[in-house]
């Protein structure tokens, strides 16, 4: 090869496309190549010229040539001409910038990508009819991808024939965003998978575990984050209680956090305004709380369910701004996943408390009249007993001490088989601490009523017991102790006034309450009673929170002062 310097001769072989003078004054001082029309693409790229010079007709094609070389030289891919056996021809600056390489002119093009796996359709810029190009995506790692386009160069319209141009572009992060958002909904789809076996086999506390350990799995696989901390707000105090932790510090993980603005850390800032948080450089932010050691950036992302707050998510790294935008949205979408199987799990939960709260009280509304007869009856032999055989005696004491216990026993079976979580997501019984464990005897002859007093009372934790007149009342309050008595003014035995009386006799500071119907009062009970210190009447039909109110007044006087 010469060392003269190289000149490009493109139409050269057209008559008279070159003057002969022009052509004999070169070739001392230059190396001359020539290529024939049509042109074909050289085995050198152009910057081996020192010129190219178009003769004849080849003029024509000057724009055409400028645009081509100026377009592809500036592309912010990697471009290449490739022939139909795919070797290179040509490529531009940015090609081996991408590949991290310098591809061989006349060097098969795959080659550049070393041993590339094609996740795409298969590679073929030029089709039967020449025609049509081809897209693709190679694989050269485990995190790197690119996309590859080809387009045939028409013979007919464009400058060159038989030759394509292939565009490369790094698609690496848009292959592994996708691949990322694939993995958070199989992520998700796992999170809230329950099969019927491990509805039977696994308790609450299991199950939570069970979730425990997959959360932090994915965010380990998936996110590739080796630091969390899932907090999850108690509604009724503010607190962020701690469900899981990885990596965090001790100090951090038993540090009370609760959802306010300030003085909470991260945490809490983002608990109460429902705002994601980047936490760029742990020592110039002024609101974080150390958590992780060494930690030098964090993360932290709200929980949502139904637009409302469930709770926070947060990581941690040892680098100063190691999260950007795409780890929050990525953070941000697997929360969703997070919230939605929390929540499924807090409505298995409260199911279950529900049918073991309904399973309780349909037992306990069965049970009710019939402990009522054996109280009353045994509570009637008992009196007639006393002071003739001892051994009975102390049999009916025991047969009315264990009918009395069947309800409690009941009511902490029921209370047993509902899960034990540390924080209920729901409350089934109403509170009414009051009126907790309070011993009530209800005094009515309509069934329905003695029923409905079990119903409504039982459900704020009284325990009630019935009698149908007067003197079963009066026999019952002499055998057990009650915190209140409810009677209706017309017993088939007495007057209320009269009831009053008698059970003042029998326990003078027992709370009374009479009650009537309508407000008709024909002995004038309510009037005579008010008169020895009654204190509380109910008119029927009375509604709930007028009982309760009621009856909570009852129980809660001092008893100097109880009628």
């Amino acid at each position: 090869m010469s060392n003269l310097p190289r000149i490009l001769l493109l139409g050269s072989d057209e008559p008279n496309a070159l003057p002969s003078e022009l052509q004999t004054s070169l070739e001392p001082k230059f190396e001359v190549v020539r290529l024939p029309a049509p042109p074909r693409w050289p085995e050198s790229t152009p910057d081996d010229f020192r010129c190219v010079v178009l003769c004849g007709t080849q003029t024509q094609s000057l724009p055409q040539l400028l645009q081509f070389e100026g377009i592809l030289r500036h592309l912010p891919q990697g471009v290449a001409v490739i022939d139909r056996e795919l070797k290179v021809r040509w490529y531009n600056a940015r090609l081996p910038a991408l590949l991290g390489n310098s591809p061989e002119l006349g060097s098969y093009f795959l080659d550049a990508f070393g041993s590339p796996d094609v996740v795409g359709p298969a590679f073929s810029p030029f089709e039967a009819d020449g025609e049509l190009g081809c897209a693709t995506t190679f694989s050269t790692g485990e995190k790197t991808y690119f996309e590859i386009v080809g387009a045939p160069v028409l013979s007919g319209e464009n400058f060159f024939a038989d030759l394509a141009v292939v565009t490369v572009r790094d698609v690496s992060a848009d292959m592994l965003a996708r691949q990322k958002l694939a993995a958070i909904y199989q992520a998700g789809l796992e999170l809230g998978e329950l099969t019927a076996e491990d509805l039977v086999e696994l308790n609450v506390k299991d199950r939570i575990e069970l979730l425990k350990e997959k959360i932090i799995q994915f965010t380990k696989d998936v996110l590739e984050f080796e630091t969390v901390e899932i907090r999850l707000l108690d509604r009724r105090t503010n607190e962020l209680e701690l469900l899981l932790h990885l990596g965090m510090t001790e100090e951090a993980s038993r540090r009370r956090l609760f959802a306010e603005r300030q003085g909470n850390g991260v945490t809490g800032f983002v608990a109460a305004t429902g705002e994601s948080y980047i936490c760029e450089d742990t020592a110039r932010d002024p609101i974080y709380l150390p958590g992780a050691a060494n930690a030098r950036s964090s993360l932290t992302v709200p929980l949502f369910i139904h637009d409302e707050i469930l709770g926070t998510f947060n990581v941690e790294a040892k680098q100063t701004r190691a999260f950007s935008h795409n780890d929050q949205q990525f953070l941000e979408l697997f929360c969703r996943e997070v919230a939605i199987a929390l929540n499924t799990l807090e409505l298995l939960v409260a199911e279950k408390m529900s049918t073991a709260t309904e399973s309780a009280d349909l037992i306990l509304r069965e049970m009710a009249q019939p402990v009522d007869e054996i109280l009353n009856n045994t509570a009637w032999i008992l009196e007639r007993y006393i002071g003739h055989d001892p051994t009975v005696c102390e049999r009916l004491q025991k047969i009315l001490k264990h009918t009395r216990s069947v309800r409690q026993l009941v009511h902490r079976v029921g209370e047993s088989m509902a899960p034990n979580v540390a924080n209920p997501p729901v409350t089934l019984r109403p509170q009414r601490p009051k009126l907790r464990q309070k011993r009530v005897l209800v005094v009515d002859n309509d069934e329905s009523v003695r029923i409905a007093a079990h119903e409504l009372l039982g459900r704020f934790g009284c325990e009630v017991e019935t009698a149908h007149h007067g003197e079963e009342a009066l026999l019952m309050v002499r055998t057990f102790h009650y915190d209140a008595v409810i009677a209706d003014i017309r017993l088939p035995d007495m007057t209320g006034y009269d009831c009053f009386v008698k059970i003042r006799e029998v326990n003078a500071h027992l709370p009374v309450i009479l009650m009537t119907g309508f407000g008709y009062d024909p002995s004038h009970s309510i009037v005579k009673a008010r008169q020895m210190g009654l204190k509380s009447v109910l008119y029927k039909p009375f509604r709930l929170d007028q009982l309760l109110k009621e009856l909570e007044t009852a129980v809660s006087t001092p008893t100097e002062s109880a009628s």
